[in-house]
This record gives C-alpha cells, structure tokens and sequence, in this order.
C-alpha cells in the first residue's frame, strides 16, 4: 500500500485543543503529562501491519508545522491571543514524545509524554491515524467511504424534510471519522442544508479547524475533559473531588466570558454541581453533557440554574454523547422552550458505514507525576491505569457529597 499521509496541515485538529493550547501556556506550561491509547471495543486487534502504519503515519504528522496562512487564521478567532500564536509559530510535534509497540488487550500500545503543553496537541490527530489506518487494512475501503457518503446524503434529506429536528447542531466526528473525506462529505452535506420553515435544522460548524478554514464554516468546541483532570488533579495541592473549581476558575481567568461551555461529568456531575456556584453559572454561557441520561442531566441542569435564580432559557444545554438524528430529536423537542439546546455529533456524521465503528480514546492518565482520572456519569466512561487512585477519587467525592462541601 502506497504512503499517503493522513494528517496533512496541524490546523486538522478540534477547535478545543487550542482552547486548551492557551490556557495551558499561559498556566501551565511547566506541567508534565502522560497520554494513553484505548480501544473500548471488546472484538477488535490490531495487526502488527497496523502498528507499523500507525507509527509512519504519527511520524510524518511530527514533520509538520503551522503555515503562516493557518496562523492567520487561527488569529482571527477573538480569544486567541498574539502570544500564543507566536509559541505555535515556532511549535512543531516531536515524535521522541510517543512510544508505539505492539501488545495489550487490542494489539496496540500507545502513548505519549512531555510537557503537557505538547501532548495535548497530539490526542486528536494520533486518534484520526489510528481509526483509517484500521478501517484501510481491514475492509474494502472504497466500499466503506461510498457507503458513508449513502447515509450522509439519506440524513441531510432527513433533515430537509423535516422528519427530524436539530435546532443547532455541529459536526464533532474529527477523532473517529472513516477518514478526511468522509467528514468532509459531511460537511458539505451539511452546510448546504435549506430544511423546511416549520422545524428549521441549523448546522454550526465542525470542531475541524482545518475543515472550517477551507469551507468557510465555523470551528466549534468547548473545554475538554483533560482541562479538569490535569488542572484540577495535577497539582498536588489540592483534593482532586474540588478539581472542578480550580479548573473553572482558571478558565475564566484565561477567558473571562468567552469560549464559555462547561464540562460537567469528568469526576460526575452531582459534585460538579457543587462549585458551580450563581458567579460561575452567570459567567458560563452554558453547559456539556458528555455522558449519562440526557433527560435527567438536562432537568438536573435547569433546576440548579433555577435555584440560583438564573433563567434556563438564557442559558444553553449542549448535547454530544453518542448521538444520532432520533435520538437529538427527542432531546431538542423534550428541552423546547427550557433552555436552548445544541448538538455536538461526532461518529453518527463521519464515521457512519455498514461496518461497526471503533469506539477508542486517547487520554491524559498522569499529570506531574501523579495518577489522575475521569469518572464520569456512566460505567465505561472513565479513564485511569490506577485503580487504587480511582478508589481514593471516588472516596473523596463521596465524602463531599455526604458533607454538602
């Protein structure tokens, strides 16, 4: 099989990683972290040819650096500062930071260390390589890609007809996606979308920022799990179950009102709730649902911005775990006249194909030296090689949550 590079401009990543990039170099530059690979798929091994891939492929992504084209436009985005640009135009991947080999329970071991303020540049690319490399090796490609491009054009009709009804939705299938030219198919689907006056479905943008460059849409993102894992339970000085409110509050000192999506489940959102407090609930412009029931996490949501003494309807439930057209249908329609209500759809939009999609991550597990996890609202979700830290987690929440703390 003839060398192509999958992962061909460092603007083919999510919007998020330079949200991150920022308040990570301003904050926590001096931060070490360490990043591990996982396929949550039961069924699935990777063949030694496919690790082999993988490594070419991740190598010739770290030959890479930011045009001053890209770098422009990433200026235009209101809350990127000049001094960041300036560190991304001397910043270039290095792919001393991986280490790749064969073994596990999948086939794949794969992880990355360094400064925190470069690995978390890697997570997205690296998980785009390992998903089409698979996906390349594995089936009959072109039949895979042709039908993806089927089901994408059966959606966009779906929507256009009014079957279904997304009020605000984006594409988030960056990690997953069949490959570069099945989301990009999407995309262009998409954002051609004229649906019907009476149920009009809004398409957003892509979390793509290299997508959103060259079809004139716009990148969307939001913070990511890894902002509270590391910030919040990296430093030492703090018990990791108020890891939600040093994570937050340093967000808002990099941002202020801007780029305002929380993330409420990564140590669950019931002790989120805890420091989301009426000056944070105020700031925030609204809140992510990345696991968990959707229904009884939305009602959750509206009744805490209720108790502040906060209208709902000002404030925006953003929906991005698993979805697909129904099931975004019955969410946007059971939140009506609440909240308002958007979609972050990820593998449903690129990755949709008569083959069972990989489910696989690529997580921050250490942060200077220390053990750090996610725990999330739903058993399977979480993320830690330590499961004594995971026990001590949880003791902590469970302590707060008893207290009131």
């Amino acid at each position: 099989m003839k060398f192509r590079p999958i992962i061909t401009s460092l603007l083919e990543t999510d919007l998020y990683k330079f949200s991150m990039g920022q308040a990570i170099f301003h904050q926590a530059s001096e931060y070490e972290t360490t990043w591990s690979f996982k396929c949550r798929n039961k069924d699935v091994q990777f063949s030694s040819e496919m690790v082999a891939e993988i490594g070419e492929q991740i190598q010739a992504f770290c030959e890479l650096h930011f045009t001053e084209d890209e770098l422009q436009y990433l200026s235009h985005i209101k809350w990127l500062e000049k001094s960041y640009i300036n560190h991304l135009r001397r910043w270039t991947p290095n792919f001393k930071d991986f280490m790749i080999k064969e073994g596990g329970d999948c086939g794949l071991i794969l992880e990355a260390s360094g400064t925190w303020l470069d690995t978390s540049m890697y997570e997205i690319p690296v998980l785009a390589i390992v998903n089409e490399v698979f996906f390349r090796f594995r089936d009959d490609y072109d039949a895979l890609l042709e039908s993806a491009k089927e089901r994408t054009r059966a959606k966009a009709d779906l929507l256009r007809s009014g079957v279904y009804w997304l009020p605000v939705f984006s594409e988030f299938g960056l990690r997953r996606r069949l490959c570069s030219a099945a989301q990009e198919y999407a995309i262009e689907q998409f954002s051609s979308l004229d649906t019907n006056d009476i149920l009009r479905s809004y398409f957003v943008g892509t979390s793509n920022v290299f997508l959103a460059q060259k079809y004139g849409v716009k990148p969307v993102g939001t913070m990511a799990h890894e902002w509270i894992m590391a910030m919040g339970q990296g430093n030492h000085l703090y018990n990791p179950a108020y890891s939600n409110k040093v994570a937050l509050d340093a967000w808002v000192k990099e941002y202020g009102v801007d780029n305002g999506i929380a993330l409420t489940d990564t140590i669950t959102t019931d002790c989120f709730l805890r420091d989301f407090d009426k000056t944070l609930a105020t700031l925030f412009s609204g809140v992510r649902h990345d696991s968990g029931d959707p229904f009884i996490w939305g009602d959750k949501m509206i009744d805490h911005y209720t108790r502040l003494g906060i209208d709902p309807a000002t404030k925006t439930l953003l929906f991005s775990d698993s979805l697909n057209f129904e099931k975004a249908d019955k969410i946007a329609r059971y939140f009506q006249g609440k909240a308002k209500v958007a979609f972050g759809i990820g593998t449903y939009l690129s990755n949709d194909t008569y083959a069972e999609p990989l489910n696989i991550v690529m997580k921050v597990t250490k942060c200077n030296g220390q053990d750090v996890a996610k725990i999330s609202d739903a058993p399977g979700k979480g993320m830690c090689k330590s499961q004594e830290y995971v026990d001590y987690l949880q003791r902590a929440i469970d302590w707060r949550l008893k207290h009131n703390h």
